[in-house]
C-alpha cells in the first residue's frame, strides 16, 4: 500500500500478465469477527469470561470509531478487533483483550481515558493509557541503534507487561 503498482501476474491471475492495479483500487475488505465470535474464542480457553464486559468493549470500540475506515478499505473497528484476537489467540486475560479493543479509542476519537476508567474499570484505563503512551514515544536512529537501551527504557515506563502485550499484537 505503498502507491506502487502490482502486476496481475504477481497477484496470479495468469494470462494476464502486464495488467497492473493501481494502489488506489481497494482491495475487498477483510472478514472481521463478531462481537458473539470473539467472545465465543475467548470462552474456548476462557469458560468464564465475563461475556458483557467483552461485548460492551466491542460495541464500544466500533461505535466510537464509527465511520473511520483504514487504508485497506475496512472498517477502522477490524483494527482493534484482529489486535483482540491476536491475543485471545495467545490466551490472555480478559482485561488485556479488553484492552485491546479500546487501545485506539483515547487517541483516534473524542473518548478521553476517564470515560474509558468509568466504563472498563482502572485496570482497563492504565493499559490504554500505557499503550497510548508508548505511541506517543518519539526515538531517532541514533536511539534505534541502542536497541537495548531503548528496551530497557520502556520496560522502565511500563508499569504492566500487558501493555507491551497489547502493543505487540497492535502491528
Amino acid at each position: 500500500m505503498d502507491g506502487s503498482t502490482l502486476s496481475a501476474k504477481d497477484e496470479g491471475a495468469g494470462d494476464t500478465a502486464g495488467a497492473e492495479t493501481t494502489a488506489a483500487e481497494k482491495p475487498e475488505p477483510r472478514e472481521v469477527l463478531t462481537r458473539a465470535q470473539l467472545i465465543s474464542k475467548v470462552r474456548a480457553y476462557h469458560p468464564r469470561v465475563k461475556s458483557e464486559l467483552l461485548g460492551a468493549a466491542y460495541d464500544f470500540a466500533k461505535k466510537h470509531h464509527g465511520e473511520q475506515m483504514r487504508d485497506s478499505g475496512d472498517a477502522y473497528y477490524s483494527h482493534p478487533v484482529e489486535v483482540a484476537s491476536l491475543l485471545a489467540d495467545v490466551k490472555l486475560d480478559e482485561i488485556t483483550i479488553v484492552a485491546g479493543l479500546l487501545h485506539d479509542v483515547v487517541e483516534d476519537t473524542e473518548i478521553d481515558i476517564g470515560d474509558v476508567e468509568v466504563r472498563f474499570g482502572a485496570d482497563v484505563a492504565e493499559l490504554v493509557d500505557g499503550v497510548t503512551k508508548l505511541d506517543k514515544l518519539e526515538y531517532s536512529s541514533k536511539e534505534l541503534a541502542q536497541a537495548e537501551n531503548f528496551q530497557k527504557f520502556i520496560l522502565a515506563t511500563t508499569s504492566d507487561i500487558r501493555v507491551l502485550l497489547v502493543k505487540l499484537a497492535d502491528r
